[in-house]
């Protein structure tokens, strides 16, 4: 399955997150090695997100993230696999009393791996790039709320902003800082991380290798390559065949038998973000009325796609919020799957004899199959239901760009991305004027508890709206080597920091 919606993603906004608090970290968890282990190993890691470009603002894709975030790029602040938020190129900084004005002081001897020295102006020029016209980045609308930078010193940024942010300093951790020098960012990089880019093979692999004068700990391996592959089947022979150590995520559930079995191979069932959205378009009819929202929501048996997709793997959760996020309560009961609940709940929005619909279905696992579940569910309720198959780029300008669709399925990488229904314009078009007042205020808060209070609200409304139909929590698995520890176990908005991999 290929997930387009990550930080940094393809498409642009429905990336954005905020913050999660998963589980464990990796070092301790996620391997069996231990003792001496090799320096100048090469980690092979199998996926299948390959990036479409390698510029996080210009529609690089999830890809791009796993591979690049953290590992070649890096920020003001970095988000651990644990969900916490750390310094990493600030050294330090202040909040103005009123809260608008924030002064960071950069790290003294950093590098880019052009060998370039890190000044205030690159930090500058990289906020403006995702801030910027031509950006498709996840942070581009969170970071709307900066009204000025300046740069008073090579090491002293200052940035001002229109309105309180509770979650500035977190939506800072993705904006990667970049050399403002740089050319080419879409095949080349210039990063300050613990990797340089040694080759990108389209359709092959792109290989990672250490960066001799990186600031930090070194990576504590000398390369690593991101080997890709089309289907679950080749990604899982490549492990079986050794050719790959570690999968950042499992594509098959059925597989999984011949790896936990296996003393060689370790199963690790981390935390997702990342829902299966049936989103409608509730500007147009007959979405723009919640009965029919509501009606569709319990004409499907989600539990029932979930055990098809996913065995006993990954969540129902009855709304926008996953478990790791502060405000998450379980809402699955909201919308119970009922189907002569749905038949009544069409007759009393003027359709009781159901309707027709077209779902345009992005072209890549489990959208075709999911549709294909979605169609023969609301069939028994009287519902048509037409399956238009288009590719990514297709839904990006059909469906985000200019909103000319009914309803959609896509996945929704990101933690706390419940604030995008507080946006009229977003591409669902959800328009309910107090769930917008409660995002405001949520973002202007001046504690976390009254943070979560509002957004509680505003889950609950979205659910009681039906605003779209949350269909399932993905899992998060990552298989790898026994012969591996230091990776990454929950792989928050699409990141998989490679740098603490050891082999024995």
């Amino acid at each position: 399955m290929s997930k387009p919606l990550a930080g940094g993603a393809l498409v642009v906004a429905l990336s954005v997150a905020l913050t999660a608090c998963g589980g464990g970290t990796s070092s301790q968890k996620s391997g069996s090695a231990s003792g001496s282990f090799d320096k100048n190993a090469t980690i092979g890691v199998g996926s299948v997100y390959e990036p479409q470009n390698l510029d996080n603002t210009g529609g690089g894709g999830q890809g791009v993230t796993e591979a690049l975030n953290g590992n070649v790029y890096e920020g003001l602040f970095k988000l651990t696999d644990s969900g916490k938020v750390e310094k990493q190129l600030a050294q330090s900084y202040t909040v103005s009393p009123d809260g608008l004005t924030y002064t960071f002081k950069l790290r003294d001897g950093v590098k880019f791996h052009s060998g370039k020295a890190l000044d205030s102006a690159d930090v500058k020029y990289s906020i403006e790039k995702v801030t910027g016209p031509k950006s498709q980045s996840a942070r581009k609308s969170s970071l709307t709320v900066v009204k000025s930078i300046a740069t008073p010193d090579a090491h002293t940024v200052k940035v001002t902003l229109s309105s309180k942010s509770i979650s500035f300093i977190y939506n800072l951790s993705y904006v990667w800082i970049i050399n403002a020098q740089a050319k080419n960012l879409k095949t080349a990089e210039d990063g300050t991380g613990p990797y340089k880019l040694d080759k990108w093979t389209r359709g092959s692999a792109l290989s990672l290798t250490r960066f001799t004068g990186y600031w930090g700990t070194p990576a504590t391996n000398k390369e690593v390559v991101f080997h890709y592959f089309k289907d679950a089947t080749a990604l899982n022979n490549a492990l079986l065949t050794n050719a790959v150590d570690v999968v950042t995520s499992e594509q098959s559930p059925d597989a999984l038998a011949q790896f936990k079995s296996n003393p060689a191979y370790k199963v690790n069932n981390g935390n997702s973000t990342t829902k299966l959205l049936l989103a409608f378009n509730d500007r147009v009819k007959p979405f723009n009325d919640a009965k029919v929202r509501k009606a569709i929501t319990s004409a499907i048996d989600n539990k029932k796609l979930l055990e098809s997709i996913w065995g006993g793997y990954g969540k129902l959760i009855g709304s926008m919020v996953p478990p790791t996020d502060p405000w998450y309560e379980d809402l699955t009961h909201v919308n119970p799957y009922d189907p002569a609940l749905a038949k009544k709940e069409l007759a009393e929005a003027g359709y009781p004899k159901g309707f027709d619909f077209t779902l345009d279905t992005p072209n890549y696992d489990p959208h075709p199959t999911a549709a294909t579940f979605i169609k023969s569910q609301l069939a028994k309720v009287g519902i048509n239901v037409k399956i238009n198959v288009i590719t990514p780029d297709q839904w990006y300008t059909k469906v985000y760009q200019n909103h000319d669709f009914s309803a959609t399925l896509q996945e929704h990488v990101n933690d706390r991305d419940v604030v995008w229904y507080g946006n009229p314009d977003f591409y669902w078009g959800y328009d309910n004027k107090q769930v917008t007042q409660w995002v405001t205020q949520a973002e202007q808060s001046d504690t976390t508890a009254q943070q979560t209070a509002l957004l509680k609200k505003v889950n609950e409304r979205i659910a009681q709206d039906a605003a779209s139909d949350w269909l399932y929590l993905y899992p998060q698995i990552v298989v790898a080597s026994s012969k591996l520890s230091g990776y990454p176990l929950n792989g928050l908005n699409s990141q998989f920091y490679a740098y603490d991999i050891k082999k024995s």
